[in-house]
């Protein structure tokens, strides 16, 4: 999430003021880490995801108090209106390591929560930039036409992790 948080300054300029939203699977890693670091830095964030893949309550609760202090708004929900206004959509795989058993009920409850077109248009923002993690799977998670658009910054981000990778490393060394 370092490497995002520098993609999203790179790509605006400054942190506050903006809101990012993950669409898809609330409760996994990268959900989690976001909500995380936007709750201390002060980004406002969003989850748009199924109601059975919300992220767990010990996560909101560890965010609430961070939130309140840094001015952060998180929301939750499954209603596609959470999108309105953010500066970035976000999303990961929908199967995930170990979970491979689940990949027919993951891509029915998912599907709903695909970024295309119709979702990056919901923001209501013609800067609204996409973010992945990498790997992709296109067609599920993210249609090709967003992942390939101009929108993209997905190897922005790929090549930050390098950078903050050094970084971190360097501070431990």
């Amino acid at each position: 999430v370092l490497a995002d948080i520098m993609t999203l300054k790179e790509t605006f300029g400054k942190l506050k003021g903006l809101k990012w939203t993950f669409c898809g699977d609330g409760r996994n890693n990268v959900a989690r880490s976001l909500m995380i670091i936007s709750a201390k830095l002060g980004i406002d964030f969003a989850i748009y995801s199924p109601k059975e893949l919300f992220p767990p309550k010990d996560i909101q609760d560890l965010c609430r108090p961070f939130a309140e202090k840094s001015g952060a708004k998180i929301q939750i929900s499954d209603d596609i209106s959470v999108v309105k206004g953010s500066d970035c959509l976000y999303t990961d795989v929908w199967v995930s390591m170990g979970e491979e058993s689940l990949k027919n009920e993951r891509i029915r409850l998912l599907e709903p929560y695909q970024v295309n077109r119709e979702l990056m248009a919901s923001t209501g923002k013609d800067s609204t930039i996409f973010m992945h993690c990498l790997p992709a799977v296109l067609g599920q998670e993210v249609t090709e036409d967003v992942f390939e658009s101009s929108a993209s910054k997905v190897w922005d981000q790929a090549e930050n992790r390098k950078h903050t990778i050094k970084a971190i490393m360097l501070a431990l060394i």
